[in-house]
């Protein structure tokens, strides 16, 4: 080959050589576009703000859209639990019927699931294996109806440190962060024991019956009772048995008292213990019957009416210790569960976290037919009860 041609073929090969490496720099040029417009069509950047803040960042959004919602919505439905060891009374059977049908509003508002209940007779071992089943089923509130003054409360603190709100329904507990709810037990049983005080004119020979002790409720009770008598030495107690919270039990103890003491003056006693004690007295119908102080069950109010004709010296008082106060605590429950902030200059009690709620009723000789009027259409184990409203318990939390 000539020079001149050798020189053509090496210009040719430059040239192919060239050609190849345009054509390999510009292939990629026609996909830049194409990446460009795919993200155009999933997320405009400039709709972005339209969403969120620009300051948020994306994964914050669903805390936007729960701002929205009706105030206490968040983390609703909310479970609560029921934590009861007392069942052989028909104080307790009243107060779980009005906890289920209080709850149920509730429920019908999509702000409450069904109410876990623990609920038999047992001991304070018991009601403890209650307690733990109910933090294990994950509750977001606890109302315990508590059978012991202190023999829960290392089970009560474990609630609390799982984030539970705990409250304490008809009996008081001095635990820090436990709330209470329900009547001042003791002053419930000054105003029957000052009636009695009242009505012997200071002096005479009496027995007791109580519940059962080491109850907080009767524990409470009793304590007032003292006090009273204790302004009072011409008032002697003979003595003091337990009835046990139950209307035959009571019945039978005060039986044996008017056997022991003929001429007894006197007995003051407390719920439906209060039915079998009057009952005792009208078996017995003793020449001079003793005053007695009653229960506000309208079985009892009626027992007295009856009572009226046999003897009609005789007199008693009647103040309502209701099952209501359960229901109540269930309503403030559930207000807390939806973030309201309780108002604490409404509280008192012992550790001030106690929601002491009103009497429901006292009835003495002079609106005895008031209360038997309340007992129209019910049965005879209806206790005379009251239930706040949802609008009444926001007293108790700031406005």
């Amino acid at each position: 080959m000539s020079r001149k041609n050798k020189k053509f073929v090496l210009l040719v090969t430059i040239l192919i050589t060239v050609a190849s490496m345009i054509a390999a720099c510009g292939a990629p040029q026609t996909e830049p576009p194409a990446a460009t417009q795919e993200p155009a069509t999933e997320a405009p950047a400039t709709e972005a703000p339209t969403e969120m803040p620009a300051t948020e960042s994306p994964t914050e959004a669903p805390a936007t859209g729960e701002a929205t919602e009706a105030p206490g919505a968040e983390g609703a439905p909310f479970t609560i639990g029921i934590s009861n060891p007392f069942i052989s009374s028909e104080y307790r059977t009243q107060m779980i019927e009005e906890l289920i049908a209080v709850n149920q509003e509730y429920m019908d508002q999509g702000i409450t699931t069904e109410l876990v209940i623990e609920s038999a007779d047992t001991d304070v071992a018991g009601q403890i294996q209650q307690l733990q089943n109910l933090i294990a089923q994950d509750v977001d509130a606890i109302l315990v109806n508590p059978g012991d003054v202190s023999g829960l409360n290392a089970t009560l603190q474990e609630a609390l440190d799982a984030g539970i709100i705990v409250i304490s329904v008809d009996q008081e507990l001095d635990v820090p962060g436990v709330y209470n709810v329900g009547i001042d037990q003791k002053e419930w049983a000054k105003t029957s024991a000052q009636w009695l005080a009242d009505k012997l004119g200071g002096e005479g020979d009496i027995v007791q019956i109580e519940g059962f002790p080491g109850h907080p409720a009767n524990v409470a009770r009793m304590e007032g009772v003292a006090e009273v008598f204790a302004e009072y030495p011409g008032i002697n107690v003979l003595a003091t048995d337990t009835g046990r919270w139950d209307e035959a039990t009571g019945q039978q103890v005060m039986s044996n008292f008017l056997a022991s003491y003929p001429n007894l003056d006197g007995y003051w006693t407390q719920d439906g213990m209060a039915i079998g004690a009057l009952q005792a007295v009208m078996a017995a119908n003793p020449a001079q019957w003793p005053q007695g102080v009653g229960e506000g069950r309208c079985q009892y109010l009626r027992l007295w009416e009856e009572a009226l004709t046999l003897n009609p010296e005789f007199d008693s008082i009647a103040v309502a210790n209701h099952p209501g106060v359960s229901p109540t605590g269930l309503r403030i429950a559930v207000n807390m569960l939806q973030g309201k902030q309780v108002d604490e200059s409404k509280l008192g009690g012992a550790n001030d976290l106690s929601f002491v709620l009103p009497l429901a009723a006292v009835i003495t000789s002079d609106n005895l037919d008031e209360g038997l009027a309340m007992c129209e259409g019910q049965p005879d184990a209806y206790l005379l009860d009251d239930i706040l409203t949802e609008e009444e318990v926001q007293e108790f939390f700031v406005q």
